[in-house]
């Protein structure tokens, strides 16, 4: 017992309570308003806090507003006018910080937690900023370094790793690579007219085309061709020819009449 109650006065003694009851702000601000602050001059003013009151309405929470506005502005497009809209409910909280030799300090308790953002003149700006921002974050800045008179030697193994390499390469227990499947070649697309006079040719010696034969006939894009086969032909769905194209009646009887000249 004696133990814990020295332990608790250590703890005790580490935690500093004088400005435990010093009333604080606590504020969610902007990226470049902190980046700002943290750039600022020692000793220099950052920013100001205007306290607008109306003095016909002293008891309506709307009459209190709050405003802040930048010391410098530095950052040249970021915007000078922030609103500071104010919670009312939020849990009671109070701000530590750590001072020498490892003590805590209790530097104030929140009276105030306020949400910063640019006011409505200046949003158009501000959300052009922020895509700029974050468009310059996804560039990904990649530098090739040319090695001179290296040999190979930067490429070879280090001494002990090859048996590590060969045992790390091991495919045991491991499923099988599936090779990928090459892309299909671009095909040229062929003149309309000129396609139909093929497509009618490959017709006259025989009667039903599947589209994969097709493509590989006319060498054309599958898509390109379903389109001249929806215009001149039936698709047969059920059937001994399920799955074919098959020329139209009204096309049929012109083949067959050319064939037979």
């Amino acid at each position: 017992m004696e133990e814990d109650h020295k332990n608790n006065n250590n703890n005790k003694s580490k935690l500093e309570i004088g400005k435990s009851e010093r009333s604080v702000w606590l504020m969610k601000c902007p990226v470049v308003v902190s980046n700002s602050w943290k750039t600022a001059a020692d000793n220099q003013p950052i920013s100001k806090v205007v306290v607008c009151l109306d003095p016909l309405r002293p008891e309506s929470p709307s009459s209190l507003q709050f405003t802040m506005e930048m010391a410098n502005n530095e950052a040249g497009k970021m915007p000078k006018s922030y609103s500071l809209n104010m919670f009312k409910d939020f849990v009671p909280m109070s701000i530590f910080s750590e001072v020498n030799q490892g003590k805590v300090a209790v530097e104030g308790k929140v009276e105030h937690k306020f949400d910063m953002k640019p006011h409505n003149e200046n949003m158009e700006e501000y959300s052009k900023m922020c895509r700029e921002r974050t468009n310059k974050s996804m560039i990904k800045n990649r530098q090739i370094q040319v090695i001179d008179n290296d040999r190979g030697v930067l490429m070879r193994p280090m001494p002990g790793m090859i048996g590590f390499i060969a045992s790390n390469s091991s495919t045991k227990g491991k499923k099988p690579v599936v090779p990928v499947k090459a892309p299909d070649v671009k095909r040229t697309r062929r003149d309309r007219s000129e396609l139909e006079d093929i497509m009618f040719k490959l017709f006259e010696r025989q009667p039903n085309w599947t589209l994969k034969q097709l493509v590989q006939e006319t060498d054309q894009p599958a898509q390109f061709l379903k389109e001249i086969l929806n215009e001149l032909c039936v698709y047969n769905k059920r059937g001994s020819n399920q799955g074919t194209y098959e020329l139209k009646p009204e096309y049929k009887k012109s083949v067959e009449e050319t064939a037979a000249e």
